[in-house]
């Protein structure tokens, strides 16, 4: 029926047009004024059809936006401000303008075996990327109850991400690769992490800055197979008021209109003396600057999750929260 609708206006315009080329007697004239006439009335016929088209496409494209962005927040679900004692606040931009599509994905959970936390990266972005996100995703939510030991996760990442692209043709298949970064945060705070070509996340402690680490990663998920035998490394602790900072590649990668670098620790340093501590603050003020940077374009897709340590003011409590309500936005992080 809506097909149907759809092509009652180029149907009406088209008979419009062959009834006054057959029957009207003025298209039949071959004068000056009657040609005028004629294509008067054909330019005013192909103008409808074009724009009745235009309209149509336009319509086509907001629905197929409406769906994608719609399958994008089931994969990237909101995250709880507070997991087992941790302030959180996520936001994800897509480098495809109009689009809340993104190649990035992140996760926070609750276990027995403490707070667990994937970020990575898909190569690419939009709709071609999505696939691989709900692979990797899906596989993580599942494993990270199952698996005492983080490196049997990162097993079972693996091999959901090669039964994924085993589906993909053959050309798409080498082209492929995730970053994975894995952390785990015990209940003493005690960081564990385990990381595959993603960037290391930051360490805000006071007004103090630093990488988590600076050892190499392991290569990317995908192109090379994972060692037999993983284990996750420890990485001190994060200690009450501590807060980690993880991000994609997009946000250190972004260029200013001179070409250069987004200076992400500088402005977390600097937001840190000022005393911006909380993580959707934080997170806004570092979206805020970024996309000034970047005079509001971003080459590549971003993605921010900040934890900071808050269990201290939880001790009373001993509830944790293991319920999965990422803003795909970062429009609310402005809330407190």
């Amino acid at each position: 029926m809506i097909r149907i609708r759809a092509l009652g206006l180029p149907t009406m315009w088209g008979a419009l047009a062959i009834t006054y080329k057959l029957f009207c007697p003025l298209a039949q004239q071959t004068s000056l004024g009657a040609r005028i006439v004629t294509s008067a009335v054909f330019f005013v016929v192909g103008t409808g059809l074009v724009l009745h088209v235009r309209r149509t496409l336009l319509r086509e494209l907001r629905q197929a936006r409406k769906v994608a962005g719609a399958a994008q927040s089931a994969l990237l679900r909101p995250l709880p401000p507070r997991i087992d004692g941790l302030n959180v606040a996520a936001a994800q931009l897509s480098a495809d303008r109009g689009s809340s599509l993104g190649g990035d994905l992140y996760e926070v959970i609750a276990t027995e075996h403490g707070v667990r936390v994937v970020m990575g990266d898909v190569r690419g972005h939009g709709l071609d990327a999505l696939g691989t996100v709900a692979a990797v995703l899906g596989s993580f939510r599942e494993a990270v109850h199952d698996e005492p030991d983080l490196g049997r996760v990162l097993h079972r990442l693996d091999r959901a991400l090669a039964r994924h692209l085993r589906e993909r043709p053959s050309a798409e298949r080498t082209e492929e690769f995730v970053t994975v970064l894995l952390l785990e945060i015990g209940r003493d705070g005690e960081v564990r992490a385990l990381n595959c070509g993603h960037p290391w996340p930051y360490r805000l402690r006071d007004s103090a800055v630093e990488p988590l680490t600076r050892a190499e990663p392991l290569p990317p998920l995908g192109p090379f197979p994972l060692p037999a035998e993983l284990s996750a490394v420890r990485h001190g602790e994060l200690g009450p008021g501590d807060a980690l900072f993880l991000f994609t590649d997009g946000a250190e990668d972004a260029r200013d209109g001179h070409g250069r670098f987004f200076p992400l620790a500088d402005v977390l340093t600097e937001a840190a003396r000022e005393g911006t501590h909380s993580p959707q603050a934080l997170l806004g003020s570092v979206f805020t600057r970024l996309l000034r940077h970047t005079s509001g374009t971003l080459p590549d897709d971003v993605a921010l999750l900040i934890l900071r340590n808050e269990r201290q003011s939880r001790r009373s409590s001993g509830r944790r929260a293991t319920a999965r309500p990422a803003t795909m936005h970062p429009q609310p992080t402005t809330r407190r």
